[in-house]
């Protein structure tokens, strides 16, 4: 069912209208399930994208929506939107693993694949994630963890810089010049194995 236009803003105004709620009142349960059910696939993919494990990925992404609710009462409207906040939260719980685990990870099993594809497009796929990850860990952490917030979690250039304290257009250029490498490598890589 397609929905008109017009029913599409009013449901955008009433997400935003619940987290205005929310802020006004971050201990109301409910409001704290609207803003999981909306922030949890970009908290996820951040620990995807960045650690390459599924399993991992959902176990820290449910140990930062944890400690933002129990530290609920300490959020501040007033000093950073809901998402800096809580992936504020995030980026400590990844560097709290880290420390644990001084070791690299592997980022070879990080697909699942449906069902529904057809082998040679699934092999296909597995194939080109697999050198993206490589290409990914090419790359120093800084940058990485930059790619991982702009494109696993889908934070924008301004968010990723409140959150890493380096200025907005620091940020984009990093990005670029990230990206940049990574699509030389690829295409370098293309040219010398078809």
């Amino acid at each position: 069912v397609r929905l008109s236009p017009l029913r599409r803003i009013m449901d955008q105004m009433d997400a935003r209208a619940r987290l205005l709620s929310f802020l006004s009142s971050p201990t109301e349960q409910a409001d704290f399930a609207e803003l999981y059910r909306q922030e949890l696939p970009r908290v996820y993919n951040f620990f995807r994208f960045r650690l390459g494990d599924n399993a991992l990925a959902e176990d820290l992404t449910a140990e930062t929506f944890a400690k933002a609710w129990r530290s609920r009462q300490q959020y501040r409207h007033d000093l950073a939107a809901f998402s800096t906040w809580l992936f504020t939260i995030a980026r400590r719980v990844l560097v709290d693993h880290l420390r644990k685990r001084r070791h690299v990870i592997s980022l070879e099993a990080i697909t699942e694949l449906p069902a529904d594809e057809n082998t040679e497009d699934a092999v296909q796929k597995k194939a080109d994630f697999g050198r993206l990850s490589t290409l990914l860990s090419q790359l120093a952490d800084r940058d990485r963890e930059l790619v991982a917030l702009r494109v696993g979690a889908g934070l924008t250039n301004r968010a990723i810089a409140r959150l890493t304290g380096l200025s907005e257009s620091n940020v984009g250029v990093l990005l670029h010049r990230a990206v940049s490498k990574i699509r030389q490598e690829w295409n370098t890589e293309g040219e010398t194995n078809p």
